[in-house]
């Protein structure tokens, strides 16, 4: 999510917004309202089964930009993420450049889009072999969310592990109440030694 977030910032959520998760049960108080394209969303990972064989969490918590809700149609075309045929360019992921060692890369985690990519619509087909940067048109069903990271190139999102059940949400993170430098510090204990005091209390949008 850099540089919306960045490693080592602590997170103020608002877990009632979308309807608090009751604890050891599978339903949510009524929400505030419904999770909107564009918001920042805290949510529990669909079960990542190669997470699983590597002796990791297989269903993590996770923090990524909701990019489409039931009935968008989605597709990327060389790297631009496309909602309903309008290309995303400005905004979220806008600035990234385009990483060609990865951008028309196969992982074997993208093929549960040849099962919801569509052969035929008026943007066209989704490819044979869904890619990073290449893939869609799909539909985003009823009750599920399509989430994906600001850092397009370092974010392992809804085109690895699919759609995220509403069930799975459980909040919306407001602003960054504790922050220090956690990935490149030099400093002794960088909790303490390296804080990012100009984080503290920065809004997420």
């Amino acid at each position: 999510m850099i540089p919306t977030l960045l490693v080592g910032d602590w997170l103020f959520v608002n877990k009632a917004i979308y309807g608090a998760h009751v604890p050891f049960t599978h339903s949510s108080l009524p929400a505030y309202r419904e999770p909107r394209r564009g918001d920042v969303v805290v949510f529990v990972s669909p079960f990542q089964a190669d997470e699983d064989s590597a002796g990791r969490d297989p269903t993590p918590t996770l923090v990524k930009r909701l990019v489409g809700t039931p009935g968008d149609t989605l597709y990327m075309r060389r790297g631009v993420l496309y909602v309903n045929g309008i290309a995303q360019r400005q905004g979220f992921g806008a600035n990234t450049p385009v990483n060609p060692d990865i951008a028309n890369s196969a992982d074997p985690l993208f093929d549960w889009q040849k099962r919801v990519g569509l052969k035929a619509s008026r943007f066209g087909g989704a490819p044979l072999q869904p890619t990073h940067d290449n893939w869609g048109p799909l539909v985003v069903p009823s009750g599920k969310l399509f989430m994906m990271g600001d850092s397009r190139y370092n974010s392992k999102d809804s085109r690895y592990w699919g759609f995220v059940p509403r069930e799975n949400v459980r909040g919306k993170p407001l602003f960054v109440y504790y922050s220090y430098n956690a990935d490149d510090s030099d400093r002794p204990l960088p909790y303490i030694t390296d804080i990012r005091w100009g984080r503290i209390g920065h809004w997420i949008k």
